[in-house]
């Protein structure tokens, strides 16, 4: 028999066991939203018929009532975050919300603490993802996409500056960051961000867009809340900013709010002609549609008044989801039981009574069920990712073109921009980061169908202002003039690279210095990199320094520092006769004097008595006869015709050459030679003279920095006399050894001076620019400008008519020494006297061969046969003696003038 402690305990948890497996006959939802919204309206409507169907759905809840206790937040970050507290303390085991991003980041700590879910329809924020939020679920799309979809569509269209205008709260400011962030791994960037506040008012936005037209770029990027008076488009029609220069993209606020509009009120649209939004994109159109449809008719019975918008379908996603999650946890055997918090013991009593908030004891539970959410809603699929957000969908690209909006894409981060829906675009088939991805034709603002430039940096209100170095010296490059007209080489070659760029540049030239001394260039750098100027143009040098904080256009003359040093006439050296050919060039020489001492005796043997007589006595005419055709005294004459024609090219050979030396050998003899040992940078460095520079530029910089050059050794010039002074001085006598300086104004000042010269090459590679403020896109299309300049030759006409005016000094900028002759030079000649010499010299023994033939066949005995091998030695042997017999000789043989001897003797 059971005791009597015993049946009580068996009581005790048959209750609680009853207990814990009974369903409750309702549960408590919170949601906080705001009423009066554009999207507060549509959800409040979404969320009352869902939960309508909700409850009368058997399959949902098994019976148990869903009720859902709401609060109007009435656009206040502070009655929200109170009302999000007044639900909490109604026991919900969820709050349905909060609508705004702002609420949501006030609350979430509190709901972690109490762990209570929070399942927002409309809080974008990105930040709001972070771990440290773990109770907040989106059941919408995070702005992290959008801003994502916002940036790839920026590129699709190849601008690089944008101006950001949002909403100064936590929603607009985090969403723009990451707006920032992704433009910049495009290489492009948010040039101006303008805030507006939360409860912004027509005059706020009068002075944001007042205060942006002064600005270069024209692409605004608008992230606000929904606003059904659009009234930044309203101020911005009226300052006349709705007109072809401009440029207005939206995030996915003006698709809500147009959504919030009657579909008989179409006269907003008219104000909004170009803009181009985003708009959420659900590939499954049934639900949303039959639902669309069951709104409407609620219009039209009169049981509601708001319009149907797109928060609208999330927001009755999220009461379902969060019904099906709730099911689901009671279904596992979960109570709904609350506790005092211990984190709220040690509140004092008082009349906000914060310590009678009470903790979701299984809300970990339910929180981990709803990250396990998956059906498909009318949004299209309803499933969390890891970062608790809903798995990212599509949007639409839409542009509103009169009173209609078209759609001209779609974006998808499987997929990025494009023409087509995503679920027709292969993702391995795309590149989100090209530049050739194509949307629909768009109608931009103003009616424009070509795609604007998106920025205007110079216009005629304000002109673009450009700094120009007033120079003291060498005035030619550039300088104001006594009438305050500026003038200059430079200034030539901007304007004519204005008249190659496809629009208007309106600009006022802004000299820089007192005109006294040259000014620093880096100084002026400086100005147009802190946006004192627009630009700088001027005889400004491309060095690394200054690429950091500016940007140049294609260089439009090539310059280099180099080396200028007096010079003198040299002594003549004992073996100065070798210098004007190359070792080469006199090896080839001395071959060719051999070559045709042979090949003439050769073709003269045989019918020249000069060339006959003892072997010492031939060899020797052989080249007394190449020798004499030096100096035309040779004794001997040919007689033959192939000598005589091999003869006529080799003396036109040696003409050209014998003048080609002469002329070399003057030009070494009365070349002008430097009176130090400084040959090049090398031996700059390492003499230890002093050097000069000119005053202003990059050369004092690069000389003390990159070759350590002393700066006591650098003496500064200020004019060009200067520079001829103190090269006629001498270091001895307090001048210079050499003058470092760039390749124009050497090349202008040896344009005028003969005892001056370059000294070896040009040490650097560098170039002259205009200078523009950094990512400025005005550099990319002036140096396309430079390009077609030069290659239609007009960069090359514009030096020549401010630096040849008396002709070139191109002589002034050769080496020290003038250049040998080689071989090379004198190639095609050798190859006409090779090749005449070769066809003489093959029919000279094509004709002896045949005339030997003639001559053995005569001889032969037929008797006296011979071995093969005999036969080919005595018959060579014989050929040669053949050919040592002079030829007038074997031709009275042949005609039996006299006997035939038995042998053919020597010519000895």
């Amino acid at each position: 028999m059971m005791s009597p402690v015993s049946l009580t305990l068996l009581i005790l948890v048959l209750h609680n066991t009853l207990v814990c497996c009974r369903r409750p006959d309702a549960v408590n939802v919170g949601a906080v939203l705001s009423y009066d919204t554009v999207i507060g309206k549509a959800a409040k409507v979404a969320m009352e018929m869902a939960v309508d169907d909700v409850n009368k759905d058997p399959t949902i809840l098994n019976g148990t009532q869903f009720k859902l206790i709401m609060e109007d937040s009435n656009c206040s970050v502070f009655l929200g975050s109170v009302k999000a507290f007044q639900v909490i303390d109604r026991e919900v085991v969820a709050v349905l919300g909060p609508q705004s991003s702002a609420v949501a980041h006030m609350i979430s700590q509190i709901s972690t603490a109490l762990q209570v879910p929070l399942i927002s329809f409309s809080a974008t924020d990105p930040t709001l993802s972070s771990l440290q939020f773990p109770y907040f679920l989106r059941a919408t799309q995070s702005d992290m996409y959008q801003m994502v979809a916002m940036a790839d569509l920026i590129q699709s269209y190849r601008w690089k500056e944008v101006i950001a205008i949002y909403v100064d709260d936590d929603y607009g400011r985090n969403c723009v960051t990451v707006l920032g962030d992704e433009l910049q791994k495009r290489k492009a960037k948010i040039h101006y961000k303008l805030a507006l506040p939360s409860q912004y008012d027509l005059n706020d936005i009068t002075d944001v867009l007042n205060s942006s037209k002064p600005l270069g770029p024209r692409v605004y990027v608008v992230h606000l809340n929904p606003d059904p008076m659009f009234r930044i488009f309203n101020i911005a029609e009226k300052l006349h900013m709705m007109t072809k220069d401009y440029v207005w993209l939206t995030t996915d606020w003006l698709c809500t709010t147009l959504g919030s509009l009657s579909p008989k009120n179409r006269v907003p649209l008219k104000m909004l002609q170009g803009v181009v939004g985003l708009r959420q994109y659900t590939p499954e159109k049934t639900m949303e549609k039959a639902f669309q449809s069951r709104w409407i008719k609620m219009q039209d019975d009169g049981l509601i008044s708001s319009e149907f918008n797109f928060y609208g379908m999330y927001a009755y996603d999220t009461v379902w989801t969060v019904a099906h999650s709730i099911n689901k946890f009671l279904d596992e055997g979960n109570n709904i039981t609350f506790a005092v918090s211990d984190k709220l013991k040690d509140v004092k009593e008082s009349e906000i009574q914060l310590g009678k908030l009470k903790t979701f004891e299984r809300g970990d539970n339910l929180r981990k069920i709803l990250l396990e959410t998956n059906f498909t809603g009318l949004t299209g699929k309803v499933e969390f990712n890891s970062d608790r957000n809903l798995v990212p969908c599509s949007y639409e690209i839409i542009n509103i073109v009169q009173v209609h909006i078209r759609n001209v894409g779609y974006w998808s981060n499987t997929t990025g921009v494009s023409i087509l829906p995503p679920e027709f675009v292969k993702p391995e088939n795309t590149s989100f980061s090209s530049w050739d991805q194509k949307l629909g034709n768009v109608t931009w603002p103003g009616g424009k169908k070509e795609r604007p430039r998106g920025w205007v940096i110079g216009d005629d209100e304000r002109p673009l202002k450009i700094g120009v170095p007033k120079r003291a010296s060498f005035v030619d490059f550039v300088t104001e003039l006594e009438n305050h007209t500026v003038q200059g080489y430079c200034i030539d070659v901007f304007r004519e690279v204005l008249k190659l760029v496809p629009y208007d540049l309106p600009f006022n030239f802004v000299p820089y210095g007192a005109g006294l001394v040259n000014p620093h260039y880096d100084d002026i750098v400086r100005l147009v990199a802190s946006e004192v100027y627009d630009a700088a143009v001027g005889d400004i040098a491309i060095v690394t320094n200054r690429t950091k904080i500016v940007d140049f256009t294609q260089p439009y003359i090539s310059t280099g520092l180099v080396i200028v040093a007096p010079i003198r006439n040299s002594d003549s050296s004992a073996w100065v006769f070798l210098k004007p050919f190359t070792w080469e060039m006199w090896a080839v020489t001395a071959a060719s004097f051999v070559i045709i001492a042979v090949v003439i005796w050769i073709l003269e043997h045989r019918v020249n008595d000069d060339f006959r007589g003892p072997p010492k006595r031939q060899i020797i005419t052989m080249f007394l006869f190449s020798m004499s055709t030096l100096f035309k005294t040779n004794q001997e004459d040919t007689v033959s015709t192939l000598g005589k024609m091999v003869m006529v090219v080799w003396l036109f050979l040696l003409m050209v050459i014998t003048s080609s030396y002469t002329a070399s050998l003057t030009s070494i003899l009365t070349v002008q030679q430097l009176p130090s040992s400084i040959t090049g940078i090398d031996s700059l460095i390492a003499s230890n003279l002093p050097i000069g520079y000119q005053v202003g530029s990059f050369a004092y910089n690069y000389m003390t920095d990159s070759l350590s050059i002393s700066p006591s050794r650098l003496i500064r010039l200020d004019t060009p006399e200067d520079y001829e002074r103190r090269l006629r001085q001498g270091p001895r006598n307090g001048g210079v050894a050499a003058i470092v300086d760039e390749l124009p104004y050497v090349e202008l000042f040896l344009s005028n001076q003969t005892d001056f010269k370059v000294v070896g090459q040009s040490f650097t590679k560098s170039g002259w620019g205009f200078v523009f403020q950094k990512d400025s896109p005005l550099a990319i299309d002036l140096s396309t400008a430079i390009l077609k300049l030069a290659e239609d030759g007009g960069l090359q006409k514009l030096h020549d008519k401010w630096f040849c005016k008396k002709g070139c000094a191109v002589s002034r900028l050769q080496a020290a020494e003038p250049n040998q002759l080689n071989f090379s030079s004198f190639v095609g000649l050798y190859i006409v006297f090779g090749a005449v010499t070769l066809l003489a010299f093959t029919i000279f023994l094509l004709r002896t061969i045949r005339q030997y033939s003639r001559y053995i066949k005569k001889q032969m005995d037929p008797s006296c046969p011979v071995s093969a091998k005999t036969s080919f030695y005595k018959g060579l042997n014989d050929f040669f003696d053949f050919i040592d017999e002079k030829e007038e000789a074997i031709k009275r043989r042949f005609r039996g003038d006299q006997p035939p001897p038995q042998t053919i003797s020597s010519s000895s």
